[in-house]
Parts: structure tokens; C-alpha cells; sequence
């Protein structure tokens, strides 16, 4: 199944997860560009450097996917994750921005986010616009949902990592 303007797949990566995922990640939600809610109205969740820091020894720069805990919140949601440099932005330093698949009425800076990384969905590019970005983002999202509804990836969400 692939987008029908964009032709890229909606579904990604194996039937099951492959090495080297799963990826288990966890740190306090820190202030990010502002960027997320406000300029492309897709909310993100922002690792501390040292934890980005630490996740980019093992993986490229691109577009993941899985699922996600916020500590206010037991409920485990599906995610995408930005990792790496967003060279529309021209950003000088990597960055880990978990946009949570769930709508949330407030902010969670210094609440610990739990992450179980189980696929890459594409590799980081720039872009002519900033509706271009958005739209490529809103494809990242739908790839991220229908990928993580098969069987071998549902069972990650009642991982033990996630607090009960």
C-alpha cells in the first residue's frame, strides 16, 4: 500500500522487528526549537542531548517509528521520531523529536518519555517548503500507525519497559 500522490509505502521495515531494533530509550522531555506545535502544528517530544547523543552511535539520521510513554500518562501511544540534523532548518546540532500519535491538552517538560524504537521509515532530506516538510510528515505518521498494527509490533506496546 503506498500514498497516492507521494507513491511512498505505507507500510514499512519486516513483518517483525529486525536487528538492531528494538531500541529502548528514556529520558526528561526537554524545551525544543518550538517548532513542532507552532510553526508546522505537529507537537513533538524532545530528548536531551545526551540521550540523543547516545541513540545516534547506533542509528542514522532519519525517520523512525514505534511507541511511546509519557510518565503522566501509563497509556502507550504509537510514534514517529525525528533523528538528526532537519536540514530544511539548518539545524547546527542533532536532535531526538518524538511526535506522539495522540493529542494531548498541555506540555510535558521534565516528564520522563519512554521509548521503544522498532523501525526506520526513510532517511532525513531537506525540502523546497515548508508544506512540502508537513505533507512528508503527515505520509511519516500514516506509515507509522498501519506499520505498527501488525501483530509482531502490537506486542511491543505491553513491553516491560513501559511502566504498568
Amino acid at each position: 500500500m503506498t500514498d497516492q500522490d507521494s507513491g511512498r509505502p505505507l507500510i514499512v521495515g519486516s513483518d517483525a522487528p529486525e536487528s538492531p531494533y528494538p531500541i529502548t530509550m528514556k529520558g526528561a522531555v526537554v524545551q525544543g526549537f518550538g517548532r513542532g506545535s507552532k510553526e508546522l502544528g505537529i507537537p513533538t517530544a524532545n530528548f536531551p542531548e545526551t540521550t540523543m547523543e547516545e541513540l545516534c552511535k547506533d542509528l542514522d539520521t532519519g525517520i523512525y517509528y514505534g511507541w511511546a510513554q509519557i510518565a503522566v500518562d501509563k497509556t502507550v501511544y504509537p510514534m514517529v521520531m525525528s533523528l538528526g540534523w532537519n536540514p530544511y532548518y539548518k539545524n547546527e546540532k542533532r536532535s531526538a523529536e518524538v511526535h506522539i500519535i495522540n493529542t494531548f491538552s498541555s506540555d510535558f517538560y521534565g516528564v520522563e518519555l519512554r521509548v521503544i524504537v522498532l523501525g526506520f521509515i526513510r532517511p532525513e532530506k531537506d525540502y523546497s517548503s515548508v508544506d512540502a516538510l508537513i505533507k512528508d510528515i503527515h505520509i511519516d505518521i500514516e506509515a507509522a500507525k498501519r506499520s505498527l498494527q501488525r501483530e509482531a509490533y502490537l506486542t511491543f506496546k505491553d513491553n516491560d519497559f513501559f511502566e504498568k
